[in-house]
């Protein structure tokens, strides 16, 4: 195996607009997304570093965390330097960062677990669209959450995994 790298990371405070999106990003944020992400920001901070690259500061990966700071007119954000990439790997690393999220699932039982803590916690919970069987009468995300459990195939000899809409 060979050696894995690991460069000193360390965060620097950069405005938003010193920030440059990669033009050819291939992650798309809808309003919905960089709602979510502004919520995140506005309970519990700005804890996920946006990874920039390069003299222009080149987005690789934070893109809709980008567009939330300026949004919510931040005066500057938290940034890792991924200077130590080749532009082959930094465009690797922007793909594969995206790609891991759709592929994984959700524990559901964990999740409805978690859930009813934060609940019970006084956190309001619904703009996720989960509502919990236990705690509601009617359950408006019902349909939602069976579409997540079941938005992946898996084929039963190579176990290769693809998203429902590919099928």
């Amino acid at each position: 195996m060979s050696e894995i790298k690991m460069p000193d990371l360390q965060i620097v405070y950069l405005r938003p607009d010193e920030l440059v999106p990669y033009e050819k990003n291939t992650r798309v944020h809808t309003p919905t997304d960089i709602e979510q992400i502004k919520t995140s920001i506005l309970r519990v901070g700005f804890d996920d570093p946006i990874g920039i690259w390069g003299e222009k500061n080149i987005v690789v990966e934070g893109h809709g965390r980008l567009i939330a700071a300026k949004e919510l007119h931040l005066e500057k954000v938290p940034c890792i330097r991924l200077d130590h990439m080749t532009d082959a790997q930094r465009r690797d690393y922007a793909i594969r960062h995206n790609r891991t999220q759709e592929l994984s699932s959700w524990d559901f039982e964990k999740l409805e677990e978690e859930i009813a803590a934060l609940m019970i916690a006084g956190t309001d919970m619904s703009d996720l669209k989960f509502a919990l069987k236990g705690l509601a009468d009617e359950d408006p995300a019902k349909e939602f959450i069976e579409a997540e459990k079941q938005k992946n195939h898996v084929c039963p000899r190579c176990g290769h995994v693809w998203a429902k809409e590919d099928a």
